[in-house]
């Protein structure tokens, strides 16, 4: 009999699947890495269980427990699946810029979301950072996840989706292209495949509003790049300890339209019913495609599952009323 003991065994080994109609102006292959067929429906459930598991074996997280996260809703999903198999209580705070879709399926899997406005410093009480923690503080027998600045999250992806995308590629990967948030998907990954090959080229996938791009090249936080934006998942207003600058070649933006617009391509050319900073990761490689030959095999990692996005970007109303369509 071919069984797995709990859902949290199903969680990696996700597909690489070639994108044709989309790329047909880059020369070279472009592999997506599929991270919607993880059980949760995103790349976060890989980092939710190595944080919650090494948590537990130093004793920061202990039986009954209460764990307690700022989340845009994904990793909200991996933790609620280690919090469902392994006895926990688990609290997420997240942002009013984030689909309904995701509190909902939050707290379908019974996590308690509280939401915090989006437009306000981190270091505002009001904001998600601010929130979580005092949270955290409150709560007897409680861990605060803190995924931004949690070594587990990038060493889960080093450890996990670094050497599955070497393998799948037979070594044969020259450049990899991710949306960047937390920083730990890029740098975990980034880190093993620069082992193994110092000549691929990392590259960030950023948003305008966000303080990436401009950190990276010139080395300044600059307060005046940060502003409300649309797309979720990607891009930040704070420099997490996750993000590892060293080993990211270069950052690429990409418009709030252009993600959205992306998105829907992905599913109605390619069949990738993907979520919004898949939209933008993809937009990205061809905004890039000067920078790949014909012998070149571009893995771009799709985040999550349009699932979360069905009330926003798939929906015609809503893309009119953002002037997106």
């Amino acid at each position: 009999m071919h069984y797995v003991n709990n859902i949290l065994e199903t969680i990696g080994n996700t597909p690489l699947i070639r994108l044709n109609k989309l790329t047909s102006e880059v020369d070279a292959l472009v592999l997506a890495k599929v991270e919607y067929f993880n059980p949760g429906s995103s790349v976060k459930d890989r980092m939710a269980l190595k944080m919650v598991e090494d948590a537990e074996a130093d004793g920061r997280l202990k039986p009954g427990g209460t764990i307690v996260e700022g989340t845009s809703g994904n990793t909200g999903m991996g933790l609620a699946l280690a919090a469902i198999v392994k006895g926990y209580k688990l609290i997420c705070v997240s942002t009013d810029k984030q689909s309904k879709e995701k509190f909902d399926i939050l707290r379908a899997v019974g996590a308690e979301v509280i939401v915090c406005p989006t437009n306000v410093a981190p270091d505002d009480p009001r904001s998600y950072y601010s929130t979580s923690k005092r949270i955290a503080e409150e709560t007897p027998n409680a861990w605060y996840v803190n995924q931004y600045d949690n070594p587990s999250n990038a060493v889960a992806h080093y450890e996990q989706t670094g050497p599955e995308i070497w393998k799948q590629t037979d070594g044969k990967i020259t450049h990899f292209v991710v949306g960047v948030g937390t920083g730990g998907t890029i740098s975990g990954v980034g880190k093993y495949l620069k082992e193994q090959n110092p000549n691929i080229k990392i590259w960030g996938i950023d948003t305008y509003g966000s303080v990436f791009k401009k950190y990276h090249e010139t080395g300044i936080f600059d307060e005046k790049e940060i502003y409300p934006y649309i797309t979720e998942g990607i891009g930040e207003d704070i420099l997490p300890e996750n993000v590892d600058f060293d080993l990211i070649d270069g950052f690429e933006k990409v418009t709030d339209k252009d993600a959205a617009i992306y998105t829907r391509k992905l599913a109605r050319e390619e069949g990738i019913f993907a979520g919004n900073s898949c939209g933008a990761a993809v937009k990205g490689v061809l905004q890039l495609k000067q920078h790949f030959g014909p012998d070149d095999v571009v893995v771009v990692l799709l985040h999550d599952s349009g699932s979360r996005y069905v009330g926003k970007m798939y929906n015609d109303d809503w893309m009119k009323e953002k002037g997106f369509l």
